[in-house]
C-alpha cells in the first residue's frame, strides 16, 4: 500500500490554506501596519518598525474616547453574558417538558436571529424614544444585544438538555435531595462546560456587536462604534494599534474560558467522577 497522498488531498489542503488566508489576512495586515514608525501611514510600504502607535493609545487622543468606550463595552458584555447564561439555563429547564405555547415561544425566539440587525436596533431605539425612556447603552443597547445573544444561548441549552440523562436527577432525589439541591449539586456541575460556552458566546457577541448597538447606545459609544467613528477622521496607524489590541483582548477572553474548561476537566478527573463527560 503506497503512503503517497492522493491529489485530492493537496487540492483540499490548498483550498483550506486560501480560506485561512482570506479569514485572517485582514487581521494580520492590520497587525503588521500597527507596528509602523512615528511617520507611518495607513498603507504599505511601512515607514520604519516600532511600537510607537501602541504607546500613543495611552496618550491623550485628539479624537475619540478609546478607553471610555472600552470600559462601556466591557461592562455591557459582562451584563449581557450573565443575563444570557441565567435566562438560557431557565429556558433550557423550562423546555424539558412541553407546555402550552412552547412551540410559539420557541419560534419567536429563533425569529430574532433572521431579522436584520439594523432593523432590531431601529425598533428598540424607537420604542425607547417614543416611550420617553432614555436611549442609553446600558438600557436600550443592553436590550437590543440580548435579542442577539439569547437565541444562541437557548439553542445551546436546548441541545444540552436534549442529551441530558435524567437518571442523575433521579439518583439525587433518591438520596433525599430537594429540587434546588439537585440543580445546584447535580445539574449545574454536569452542564458547566456548556454554560461556559454560553457565557463565551454572550460576551464575545456583545463585545463585538455593531449593528444592534448603532441606534441604541445613545450619546456614549461602545468600542465597535468608537472604532467605526475613528475610521472617518483618524489618519494615523493608532487605529490599527487599537484594532490589534482589541483582537488580542478577544483572544485572551477565549483563552480564559478554554482554560476554565480544562481546569474543570482536570478537577473532575482528579476526583474520579465521570459526570458530565458526555456533555463536553
Amino acid at each position: 500500500m503506497s503512503g503517497r497522498r492522493p491529489r485530492s488531498f493537496y487540492l483540499l489542503a490548498s483550498f483550506f490554506a486560501l480560506f485561512l488566508l482570506f479569514l485572517y489576512g485582514p487581521t494580520l495586515t492590520i497587525a503588521i501596519l500597527s507596528f509602523q514608525g512615528p511617520d507611518g501611514g495607513l498603507t504599505f510600504p511601512m515607514r520604519g518598525v516600532s511600537t510607537y502607535w501602541f504607546a500613543d493609545l495611552f496618550r491623550q487622543q485628539a479624537v475619540g474616547d478609546i478607553w471610555g468606550s472600552f470600559s462601556r463595552s466591557l461592562v455591557l458584555g459582562l451584563m449581557v453574558m450573565v443575563t444570557t447564561v441565567v435566562v438560557s439555563i431557565m429556558g433550557g429547564l423550562a423546555f424539558r417538558k412541553r407546555f402550552a405555547g412552547s412551540s410559539v415561544i420557541f419560534y419567536l425566539v429563533i425569529t430574532s436571529l433572521v431579522i436584520p440587525s439594523i432593523l432590531v436596533s431601529l425598533g428598540v431605539g424607537l420604542i425607547f424614544s417614543q416611550s420617553g425612556l432614555n436611549v442609553h447603552w446600558s438600557t436600550s443597547g443592553y436590550g437590543s444585544q440580548l435579542t442577539w445573544t439569547l437565541p444562541f444561548g437557548l439553542l445551546i441549552m436546548f441541545a444540552v438538555f436534549n442529551r441530558f440523562d435524567p437518571s442523575y436527577e433521579e439518583a439525587a432525589r433518591d438520596q433525599g435531595a430537594g429540587p434546588w439541591q439537585t440543580i445546584r449539586h447535580v445539574v449545574l456541575p454536569i452542564i458547566a462546560p456548556s454554560l461556559i460556552g454560553v457565557a463565551l458566546f454572550g460576551f464575545t457577541l456583545s463585545y463585538d456587536e455593531f449593528a444592534r448597538t448603532l441606534l441604541t447606545s445613545g450619546s456614549y459609544n461602545t468600542l465597535p462604534l468608537e472604532i467605526y467613528g475613528m475610521t472617518t477622521n483618524v489618519t494615523t496607524p493608532v487605529i490599527f494599534a487599537l484594532g490589534t489590541l482589541t483582537t488580542l483582548f478577544s483572544f485572551l477572553i477565549i483563552a480564559v474560558f478554554l482554560l476554565t474548561v480544562w481546569l474543570q476537566s482536570r478537577r473532575r478527573a482528579r476526583l474520579g467522577s465521570d459526570a458530565g463527560k458526555g456533555m463536553l
